[in-house]
């Protein structure tokens, strides 16, 4: 199977949290290829990866960074498909420069953008994106999300019900 997410992360410091976005996908039939790409130190290879990623069959760009955070502005600048950002954990600011660097990206160039640190609802909506063009993604969606929901019916430390 062709990978559809394409996870692009900025350093090799940020594949442990992100590997949790391609489990993620992995659980839903998803296929997912992660990959390590310097938008400043490698700007070349990664602009290369990005023209040739929709001939690849990816349909959806997830990408985490820190720091300055340009990955996914970078990434959205070169190509029409979606992109998610994933702010990394780890600066001097407490994560706020990353996480304000990728939701403020100018008009016209949007990138989608979960919490910090959040790959597993990058994943997630990155299977809803796919899930409207894709009734058997929508059907493994639906069943997961019920699956979460008795989880938390099947707590007996759960006295609220689902939150």
């Amino acid at each position: 199977m062709n990978p559809q997410v394409a996870i692009v992360v900025g350093s090799r410091s940020d594949v442990e949290v992100m590997s949790r976005a391609s489990d993620l996908l992995g659980s839903l039939a998803v296929a997912s290829e992660l990959r390590v790409i310097s938008a400043h130190r490698a700007p070349a290879l990664l602009g290369e990866y990005i023209r040739g990623a929709e001939g690849r069959g990816i349909r959806i760009f997830i990408a985490a960074a820190g720091l300055a955070a340009h990955l996914p502005g970078v990434i959205a600048s070169q190509t029409p498909l979606p992109v998610i950002g994933v702010p990394m954990a780890g600066s001097a600011l407490g994560s706020l420069d990353s996480l304000l660097s990728i939701v403020q990206m100018p008009r016209g160039v949007p990138v989608a953008t979960v919490g910090v640190g959040n790959a597993e609802n990058a994943a997630l909506l990155a299977v809803q994106i796919l899930a409207l063009a894709d009734p058997a993604v929508r059907e493994r969606l639906v069943a997961w999300r019920a699956a979460q929901t008795q989880q938390v019916l099947d707590d007996p430390s759960n006295q609220n019900g689902p939150d």
